[in-house]
């Protein structure tokens, strides 16, 4: 009797120890639930805004076919400070930019103008010359995204 007393108390254990792995698997399931809706919510906060999308360069006209041959992008972070005037310039390939900081303003050769705030966006003239100024009281603060070919230049002075 002895024998089945404690076969009774080995199976009680067996039976405790289950629930209690069950109650522990069921509390990580929820952990992972909540972990995941959190998550999710933080995904919902993404805000996306549309900077610049077009075929046009900003003086309206078409952007050329991209070249052929290896495709490279170049990222530049460029500083203009109060009063520079950019030399007269050409970019032989596609390239847009966002104002970070300041006001800058572009000028073709013949005299078409654009004014750029902080926030703007530009796609860029290529094959066309131009310049930059910035003429207000603060270094300006422009990255621009070039689409080029590899070991061709991104600006022709």
């Amino acid at each position: 009797m002895f024998i089945r007393n404690s076969n009774i108390y080995l199976r009680i254990e067996w039976y405790k120890g289950k629930v209690k792995l069950k109650k522990i698997i069921l509390g990580i399931f929820i952990s992972t639930i909540f972990f995941i809706n959190a998550c999710a919510a933080n995904i919902n906060n993404v805000a996306v805004e549309q900077l610049a999308k077009s075929t046009k360069s900003w003086d309206g006209e078409a952007l050329p076919q991209y070249p052929e041959g290896q495709p490279e992008v170049t990222i530049l972070r460029i500083k203009i400070p109060a009063g520079a005037k950019l030399e007269i310039h050409n970019h032989p390939v596609i390239n847009a930019g966002v104002l970070l900081k300041g006001e800058l303003t572009v000028v073709t050769e013949d005299d078409k103008t654009l004014h750029l705030k902080a926030g703007d966006s530009i796609v860029e003239l290529v094959n066309k010359k131009h310049y930059g100024k910035n003429e207000g009281g603060e270094t300006a603060e422009i990255i621009v995204f070039y689409a080029g070919v590899e070991n061709k230049p991104i600006t022709i002075k």
